[in-house]
């Protein structure tokens, strides 16, 4: 059974299904801006335009109060979003080892200057003998 939690653990803190994750959440989001603009800009000023309907300078408003709300809300849950996701990083990354950094495979020729193999034991470039 620790097995089985070991594996649903790294397979749902791996970075695809992470991401996945934020793209739904992010897009669900979104979809209540897109909702909120057609809904208090877009068909009122067809309503408008048709001659359906008259709106007063009080009905505008609480268009414009519910469209920032709904801009408000998504910038909010990105935030939170953001924040989760850096704490679910640095939390995964606490318990790997910093990689050791490579041998260098090159060098430089004391004389021209060039890059050369590391076990170079004559310039290519200026055939000058190394040490």
């Amino acid at each position: 059974m620790k097995k089985f939690f070991e594996e649903f653990k790294a397979f749902a803190l791996r970075g695809n299904v992470m991401d996945m994750a934020v793209g739904v959440i992010i897009g669900g989001a979104f979809t209540g801006i897109v909702t909120s603009l057609t809904d208090n800009f877009i068909n009122p000023i067809i309503n408008v335009l048709t001659g359906h309907e008259t709106y007063t300078l009080n009905d505008v408003a609480g268009f414009a109060s519910s469209f920032v709300s709904a801009v408000i809300n998504f910038i909010i849950l990105a935030f939170i979003l953001f924040c989760l996701l850096k704490a679910i990083n640095k939390m995964t990354s606490l318990g790997k080892k910093k990689e050791e950094p490579a041998a260098p495979t090159t060098k430089e020729c004391p004389y021209c200057k060039s890059t050369i193999a590391i076990d170079a034991t004559r310039c290519p470039h200026c055939t000058s003998q190394l040490d």
